[in-house]
This record gives structure tokens, C-alpha cells and sequence, in this order.
């Protein structure tokens, strides 16, 4: 007789939710590809990611129309308007910053260098200063090869306030003392520009001591004019007189 029983139960199959693959035993579930992910708020955010793309476009043309900053140097300049024969300290001048092709020669860096130097011309505001402005060697820039700076001493000091650097005078040497012996004049020289003068501003020059300056003019002349006024002040009286720009030398 065939035995009898009651035959064991199939073990359930786990639920499956439909339209899914079972997942293997012992695995986890695949996440999504970056790329689908990137896709899917670009799809959401449509409007967003186009703000962005023309915003970076907008940036890159700036900065391409942008043009590169200019390469500048710092010299020195009057911080104010600054008289003849200002004796310069370092409230006088500041830097400012200008492009090496605007940049003349004979500039400076640093105050310094310029603490105590007299002025030869007055500066504006804003002016740029240079060597040629200063008493000293830098007077004879741009005068011809051979030029020599003669110091010349008035017969009459009030006459200094009349004229200014840069002006054109001829240098009179009158002999003579008027009574007995009479008066003959001579030029000395024509034309000759006027590099400093005693009486700017009331300062005494730098070249030499207070008091010693009265009458003093400083011009430039050509070697055959500097050999005719070395020593001229002994031979009797000294005069100048202004001349026009356009006097011949």
C-alpha cells in the first residue's frame, strides 16, 4: 500500500514588483549614469542653464574688449604750484605714476634726491620735475656743446628783480666812474640766456652763502662769450639788457 502523507510546501517566490528584473542574490541596485542625472535638471532647469551660458559668454567678450593695463613708473611732480628759487623739501613734491614714453629725461624717483635743491624756473602744479629745473649742472641741458654757465655780478642788485630765467639779455660792461674819467660802453655778449638769477623769490642761491648772492646772474654762453665775461666785473660796471626771442646771438 502506497504510502500517504502530506507532501511538503513549494517555498514562496519572493514578490517582484512588475517591470523590474529580480536583482541577482548578494548585489545591490545600479544607481543611474551621471550623465542621465546631468540630463535630467538640465531638462528641469532649462531656462536656468541658458542664463548661465550667456552670462560666461557675456564675461569672456568683456574681458577679451578689456584692454591690458599700461605699464606706468612713479617719478616725482609739484604737489602745488612752487616759485622760482624755492628751496624743495618733501612736502613739495609727490609721486604720480605716468607711462614710460611720457617720461622726459633727467626726472626723479625719490624726494630724496631734490631735499634742499633751489628751483631755477617756477613749476605748476601737477609739473613734472627734471634736472633742467634746478640750479645746478642740469641748467645747461640742451644748450649747445661747449656752453659754460657764467655767474655774473650786477652794478646795480635791484635791476636782478626784472628778470626771470630763460630770458634773452645782452651783458653791457661800462668803464668809467662818470667824473673824471669818462664813460664808454661794451657788449659783452648777445642774447645770452638767463639760467638763475639772486633775486627769485628773495632766496640766496645754493651755490653760494647768504648775503653773497646780491646782483648775481647766472647765464649761458659759448666759449668766446665766457672768455669775455670772466673777470668782466673788474674791468668796471655790469649791465644787462633785455632783448627779444629772436635777437640773433
Amino acid at each position: 500500500m502506497p504510502a500517504t502523507g502530506i507532501f511538503p510546501a513549494r517555498a514562496a517566490r519572493p514578490a517582484t514588483r512588475p517591470g523590474r528584473r529580480n536583482a541577482l542574490p548578494g548585489s545591490a541596485a545600479r544607481p543611474r549614469p551621471r550623465s542621465r542625472r546631468f540630463a535630467g535638471w538640465l531638462n528641469r532647469n532649462r531656462r536656468l542653464a541658458v542664463a548661465l551660458l550667456l552670462c560666461a559668454a557675456a564675461g569672456i567678450a568683456v574681458h577679451q574688449l578689456t584692454p591690458a593695463p599700461a605699464r606706468t613708473v612713479g617719478v616725482l611732480a609739484a604737489a602745488r604750484d612752487l616759485p622760482a628759487g624755492a628751496n624743495l623739501n618733501g612736502s613739495d613734491v609727490n609721486t604720480v605714476s605716468v607711462p614710460p614714453a611720457m617720461m622726459p629725461d633727467g626726472t626723479f624717483a625719490d624726494s630724496s634726491r631734490v631735499d634742499g635743491k633751489q628751483l631755477a624756473a617756477p613749476l605748476r602744479k601737477g609739473q613734472l620735475l627734471t634736472d633742467a629745473q634746478l640750479v645746478g649742472p642740469g641748467l645747461l641741458t640742451g644748450a649747445p656743446p661747449g656752453s659754460a654757465a657764467v655767474p655774473l655780478r650786477m652794478a646795480d642788485p635791484s635791476s636782478i628783480q626784472l628778470v626771470s630765467p630763460g630770458q634773452l639779455v645782452n651783458v653791457v660792461l661800462t668803464s668809467g666812474n662818470g667824473y673824471e674819467q669818462a664813460s664808454a660802453s661794451k657788449v659783452l655778449a648777445k642774447s645770452v640766456p638767463v639760467l638763475w638769477t639772486s633775486g627769485q623769490e628773495g632766496r640766496s642761491g645754493q651755490w653760494l652763502a647768504a648775503g653773497d648772492s646780491d646782483g648775481l646772474l647766472v647765464v649761458a654762453a659759448t666759449p668766446a662769450q665766457a672768455g669775455a665775461l670772466a673777470g668782466a666785473s673788474t674791468q668796471g660796471k655790469l649791465f644787462f639788457v633785455l632783448v627779444g626771442s629772436g635777437a640773433a646771438r
